[in-house]
């Protein structure tokens, strides 16, 4: 199948454990990423948290479709308060499947630098589609957890 890597990095005027913390609970992706309405079925087991989540795309501004995904989120704080990752898999209808990793490190006195890396995979005709989205995202993603965590515009 298909793939790509995305990476996109960012600063944040917070500390490594502010960002963790907010990236460790998956209510707090809605509005992290653009795309995301809703998470529900929030389970923890053994470390890992699983649960459903909603992406709403639109098309042509008229025709709504949500996108029922599967996620898996790991934390790994044994590198507090210098360093901490947040990682995980995505698999989506259609058989769109991601990896993702969050490698949150010390940046200053009370900053962090978050390397944001995606790894996707789809099938042919659907990979350019998927990157594209993704992207976008990865982008928004950074200014919306700046503004949330460091009280940036």
């Amino acid at each position: 199948m298909p793939s790509t890597e995305l990476s996109h990095s960012y600063d944040i005027a917070a500390p490594p454990a502010a960002v963790l913390a907010h990236l460790a609970d998956p209510k707090n992706y809605i509005g992290l990423s653009p795309l995301l309405v809703d998470v529900r079925d929030v389970q923890h087991e053994d470390g890992v948290t699983h649960y459903v989540a909603v992406e709403r795309f639109r098309f042509l501004g008229l025709i709504q479709h949500d996108n029922v995904i599967r996620v898996t989120l790991r934390i790994d704080d044994a590198g507090l308060p210098d360093e901490a990752t947040v990682s995980g898999e995505v698999v989506s209808p259609g058989g769109v499947r991601m990896d993702y990793r969050f490698a949150v490190t010390a940046r200053g006195a009370d900053g962090s630098l978050v390397l944001d890396r995606l790894r996707l995979h789809a099938p042919f005709g659907l990979l350019r589609y998927a990157a594209g989205k993704a992207g976008a995202v990865q982008a928004e993603r950074g200014r919306v957890l700046a503004r949330r965590l460091g009280g940036g515009s």
